[in-house]
């Protein structure tokens, strides 16, 4: 399952991405906003999504928008089991390490700082990259989750 939520700054593209991701044949489900409105809050939505990824980490993953994805992964990376990075351009290499090294269940797009078509690109990278399962990844996860 992949549980989406964005403010009003990400808002189309989480819309966009629903599309996508039922293109490519990925359950999720949209946590909100579930309509434009410039005056709502990042963090109302962004904890929905990062509760529930932080229940079931094994099994789910979350895409999570605003305006740069910085306060977004804030608000996410407070939960337990959760790793948000952040993404707003940039080498597609952050991507990659994101899963490899620090096996990323939740990103955090900056919807103002990334196009569509890289955006599509990216989230398809994220989902296609898996976690690298070295020793020295899981010891260093363990220790962040530790401090949660």
């Amino acid at each position: 399952m992949i549980y989406l939520g964005a403010d009003h700054r990400g808002y189309n593209l989480k819309e966009k991405i629903k599309s996508w991701l039922s293109e490519w044949g990925y359950e999720h489900e949209d946590v909100g906003a579930f309509e434009y409105n410039q005056d709502d809050d990042y963090p109302d939505f962004i904890s929905k999504a990062a509760e529930k990824v932080s229940k079931d980490a094994g099994n789910s993953k979350g895409i999570i928008l605003g305006g740069s994805g910085q306060g977004e992964a804030m608000v996410a990376n407070r939960y337990p089991n959760v790793r948000a990075a952040v993404y707003y351009g940039g080498t597609e290499e952050i991507i990659k390490l994101s899963r490899e090294h620090n096996d990323a269940n939740m990103l955090s797009l900056g919807a103002s700082f990334t196009d569509e078509e890289t955006a599509k690109k990216m989230i398809e990278l994220w989902l296609n990259t898996s976690f690298s399962d070295e020793e020295r990844h899981k010891r260093r996860i363990h220790k962040i989750e530790k401090r949660k």
